[in-house]
């Protein structure tokens, strides 16, 4: 299990020159979501605060562009978000508790501890022998 300062995030949402006042527009938007803090971090940017608990970068960022906002589309920043996506992803499977066993190994286990070990081979002895 992760423990639970693992899970606080702190992103950086960076938004493309055009259309103007953007910034202002996004900032009102998400400061009216739950257990989200943000900051103005630049001319272009926004800082969220969040727990992977209840929001997730890919989840927030599909939601401003939902919205019409653009976000900056330059090649470090695309690979910088699909790392980031596919880390809160996993980290967010994990976080889940793990599925219960739904095999019963019991049975198995008591037929096996029964059977006598050793050499099983059902084999004839005058077909092991090559002639």
């Amino acid at each position: 299990m992760t423990p639970a300062a693992d899970t606080v995030k702190q992103r950086e949402i960076v938004f493309h020159p055009t259309p103007p006042a953007q910034i202002e527009r996004a900032h009102a938007l998400l400061t009216a979501l739950p257990r989200l803090v943000v900051q103005r971090s630049g001319e272009r940017a926004l800082t969220v605060h969040y727990d992977l608990n209840d929001h997730c970068l890919e989840a927030l960022e599909g939601w401003l562009t939902a919205q019409g906002f653009h976000l900056e589309v330059s090649l470090l920043l695309k690979l910088k978000r699909a790392l980031i996506y596919h880390v809160e992803r996993v980290q967010r499977e994990n976080l889940r508790e793990p599925e219960l066993s739904t095999k019963n190994y019991k049975p198995h286990v008591e037929v096996w501890s029964r059977r006598p070990h050793g050499d099983h081979d059902d084999t004839p002895q005058e077909w092991r022998q090559y002639k």
